[in-house]
């Protein structure tokens, strides 16, 4: 193992430790190389358990975050998956080891280009990256039976509920500017059935129906 490989085996061990059981979830963070997502002035932590900054103000999500909501998600394998916030790409990769295909969208756009290049050089196809309004959702892919947000909006955006499928699970952080719940939704006779999962920090959602920019 080089020495990526022995700290990304590591921060698996930690997150089991910390919680997270779903073994799909776990190998697929342990295969997926988060050094290759963060800046290369920043790469020494890219297994430390911690949020870490991108380009364009952004950030890359903390590994138990990543590893918490992907197994919210309660991915078998042939999920179509809505992603708000693609970032650096890093969910997406994690993602498109667990679903049968993942539409990620983004509203920067060098950013989307950046993921998309990256996730074609690490040989992952079955994810496609947008650029556009996430709050508005991907109407050309809906229905998805599996809807991610990576960014944190005041309220759930009606578009997003209405493009998941029925029985579909959505995970977002809901709340204010400095504090947020992790929210699970699953769609049931067409209405929202909530459970939350614990407090965290994300940056904003921005868009027509998130926050103003």
């Amino acid at each position: 193992m080089n020495s990526f490989a022995l700290e990304r085996h590591a921060l698996i061990e930690e997150l089991r430790r910390s919680g997270i059981r779903d073994p799909r979830v776990l190998a697929a963070l342990e295969e997926t190389p988060r050094e290759r997502f963060v800046p290369s002035d920043l790469r020494g932590a890219a297994y430390e358990d911690r949020a870490l900054p991108i380009e364009s103000d952004q950030t890359i999500s903390q590994p138990y975050i990543v590893a918490l909501m992907t197994e919210a998600l309660q991915l078998s394998g042939d999920e179509l998956v809505l992603e708000i916030g693609t970032g650096s790409g890093y969910q997406a990769a994690v993602l498109a080891r667990l679903a049968r295909q993942v539409c990620s969208i983004e509203r920067h756009p060098e950013l989307a280009v950046a993921a998309r290049h990256l996730l074609a050089s690490l040989g992952i196809t079955n994810v496609q990256v947008h650029s556009g309004d996430g709050t508005l959702g991907w109407p050309d892919g809906a229905p998805f039976d599996r809807v991610i947000v990576t960014a944190a909006g005041h309220h759930l955006p009606p578009a997003l509920l209405e493009q998941l499928a029925e029985g579909g699970i959505l995970v977002m952080p809901v709340g204010g500017l400095d504090q947020q719940v992790l929210r699970v939704v699953r769609k049931v006779d067409g209405q929202p059935v909530s459970e939350d999962l614990c407090g965290v920090r994300f940056v904003r959602l921005i868009g027509a129906e998130g926050w103003q920019a």
